[in-house]
């Protein structure tokens, strides 16, 4: 079996230090790259820590001031609860690493058609602010130094996760080099959406065949707009029937023909393809974990062209 060695990247290593009972499952992370190596898709060592992201990178995004109230400690508290995070130290080197995954990946993905991280996907994140769950836009500073550098002229991002990706859309609401494709429950969080290039709001309760025609549409539609060099794949978890916070009603099924769609249109487009896993928020945590795990596999078997088997889908 081929290995993934150099293609996957980890934040685990660096804890996010959350009250008791909060309700952002943290542990999925570990959980997830426990599972993978579980499987012998690729060995411990051979998964990537990611190096943090640079602080030049971030103030090319987001705006300076908020940068340093992050680093500082000085967000006020209505900016931490907006968040959804308590500020630390810890805080903030989890939320750089994260980052700095979505930059290796992608430079990985430019190198050898596929990078994975298994974290990232904060696209709610806007310029002078951080919210739901997300502090740094790590897809917008990973494409940000892409197209900064010259490396790619045309990125398309294609998000899949259950809520709106607000602040990737407002990032690069007047940049024609980056296309926005996003499906999204309709009346889901953040309820003031910002409108990408492509937005598919989908009713409470689609379910897997309305969502998946609909996607199949829009990713052809996207793809022919954007005549993309590089594709970054915000997937999630949360569409799932069974998730706290998604109201779509994907099966697992469904979600693996989702991932299926997405990976199909990236390999036959030939683009280098950046997976990042975004929300998920199952009342089973074993539920979310499962779900990344085949986004991860198919991505492999499809994009990479690895001989595994997407397993775990009864």
């Amino acid at each position: 079996m081929p290995t993934a060695a150099a293609r996957l990247f980890a934040t685990d290593a660096f804890p996010l230090p959350l009250p008791a009972g909060h309700r952002f499952p943290i542990e999925k992370y570990a959980l997830l790259r426990e599972r993978v190596v579980a499987a012998g898709i690729v060995a411990a060592e051979d998964i990537g820590v990611p190096d943090p992201i640079a602080e030049s990178a971030l103030r090319a995004v987001h705006a300076p001031a908020y940068v340093d109230a992050v680093f500082t400690g000085t967000l006020p508290p209505e900016a931490q609860r907006r968040i959804g995070f308590p500020w630390s130290p810890a805080m903030v080197e989890r939320s750089r690493r994260s980052a700095g995954a979505t930059a290796a990946a992608a430079e990985v993905a430019l190198a050898g058609g596929l990078g994975i991280t298994l974290a990232g996907g904060t696209h709610h994140a806007m310029a002078a602010r951080g919210e739901g769950y997300c502090v740094f836009n790590d897809v917008a500073v990973a494409a940000h130094a892409l197209r900064q550098a010259r490396r790619v002229r045309r990125v398309l991002v294609i998000d899949c996760d259950v809520h709106q990706g607000n602040g990737t859309a407002a990032l690069f609401r007047d940049d024609p080099t980056v296309f926005t494709f996003d499906v999204y429950g309709a009346r889901n969080y953040p309820f003031d959406k910002v409108a990408p290039d492509l937005a598919i709001p989908l009713p409470d309760g689609t379910g897997d065949d309305g969502y998946v025609e609909a996607l199949t549409h829009g990713v052809r539609n996207a793809f022919a707009r954007a005549k993309p060099e590089i594709v970054f794949y915000v997937s999630g978890a949360d569409p799932y029937e069974g998730d706290r916070l998604g109201r779509l009603a994907l099966t697992r099924q469904g979600l693996a023909e989702r991932d299926r769609t997405v990976f199909a249109a990236c390999r036959a487009a030939g683009v280098p393809t950046v997976v990042t896993m975004a929300g998920g928020y199952a009342a089973t945590i074993a539920d979310t974990v499962e779900i990344h795990f085949n986004t991860v596999t198919t991505a492999l078997r499809i994009v990479g062209g690895d001989a595994i088997e997407v397993i775990g889908l009864a």
